[in-house]
């Protein structure tokens, strides 16, 4: 998905990637409060959304097959993208999101062993083409991450070690066949400095 040309909105679109406990979702606010710009996640950025989510990271719903988690967590883009992202783009307002279609390639693509192609071609009708101008993917150490997650794991962090291991390796393979368009973040460190890392790879590869 990250090989095509960004949209021709004059809003900026950016995505904060990565596994859980990698910081994304705090400096996504830290990001769009920096620059101005709204704030959303995947899924559930919409009220629509939020009853999609609140389905598909219920550890109470075990028997969601992987098929139709991908379906939800697409059913939910398309919602996302049509609802809020465009229209604020093409009001020339930048939009920062944590979580987009990299996810699903990782999580239901990889991890879940649907097929990065199949899941691909779903989201591709899901968002209309739309696609980021820019992704940061945040890395951090398994053995960090963990001691960073609070509280209850959701459905999908109950799903073990492997399939974040396996997400983790395919969010590095994206980010090396699309350079141009995904920026790796080191997340170690105060949320200060991984700060201001995310601002620097935004300013030199989107400018303004």
């Amino acid at each position: 998905m990250g090989s095509n040309a960004p949209q021709s909105e004059s809003g900026r679109f950016i995505v904060f990637e990565g596994g859980d406990g990698t910081g994304k979702s705090t400096q996504a606010a830290r990001l769009a409060e920096h620059l101005d710009a709204v704030l959303t996640r995947e899924p559930g950025g919409t009220p629509l959304g939020a009853r999609i989510r609140s389905i598909v990271l219920d550890p109470d719903h075990p028997e969601l097959d992987d098929r139709t988690e991908a379906m939800l967590m697409a059913a939910d883009r398309a919602q996302h993208v049509a609802e809020l992202i465009r229209p604020t783009l093409a009001s020339g307002r930048d939009v920062v999101s944590d979580r987009h279609v990299a996810s699903s390639l990782a999580y239901q693509g990889v991890g879940r062993g649907l097929g990065v192609d199949a899941v691909a071609s779903v989201n591709r009708f899901a968002v209309d083409e739309l696609v980021p101008d820019l992704t940061i993917l945040l890395e951090l150490p398994a053995a960090d991450a963990h001691e960073r997650i609070g509280g209850s794991p959701d459905r999908i962090e109950s799903a073990g070690v492997s399939l974040a291991e396996l997400a983790a390796e395919a969010y590095r393979t994206f980010a090396e066949q699309s350079p141009g368009t995904w920026a790796v973040i080191d997340a170690s460190g105060t949320i200060d400095e991984v700060a201001s890392r995310v601002r620097a790879a935004v300013d030199e590869r989107l400018g303004r």
